[in-house]
């Protein structure tokens, strides 16, 4: 049974200007930008701007041109972060954990001893959220 993805969910309204966001990336395929509530600094999602629920509805052609995206963004979080490694998390469906129904990427830049905060735990000062966007930005940059 296929379930009809809804236009009004958070991420749709961020893409359609209508709710702000921290934007690290954006292009014809995917917006990318910091998760207000953090399981780790710099923690960043990446967007599909294709209509879609989550992996299991979205044209192949759409998900595939959104890719490279999601790779160059991990790449600029892990550099921008200084991390030591990358958490990509995708989540399909209610029980594997997906809260919006709108197909994104977690990339969770990740330390050796630093635990992961609980996912939809405490919301981030925007400042803190504009600091570690600002450092993943500059390594875009330098890409």
């Amino acid at each position: 049974m296929s379930i009809a993805y809804a236009p009004d969910n958070i991420f749709a309204k961020i893409l359609r200007g209508e709710l702000p966001c921290h934007k690290i990336y954006e292009d014809d395929t995917a917006l990318a930008f910091l998760d207000i509530m953090p399981r780790a600094d710099g923690h960043t999602l990446v967007i599909s701007k294709a209509p879609a629920r989550n992996l299991l509805d979205i044209a192949p052609a759409d998900l595939s041109a959104m890719m490279p995206a999601v790779q160059k963004v991990a790449r600029a979080v892990k550099e921008g972060m200084q991390a030591e490694g990358l958490l990509v998390d995708q989540f399909n469906e209610s029980v594997s954990g997906q809260t919006i129904f709108h197909l994104h990427f977690h990339i969770l830049p990740r330390w050796s001893g630093v635990e992961l905060r609980p996912h939809a735990g405490i919301m981030a000062k925007p400042e803190i959220l504009a600091a570690h966007a600002e450092k993943i930005k500059a390594a875009l940059a330098q890409s």
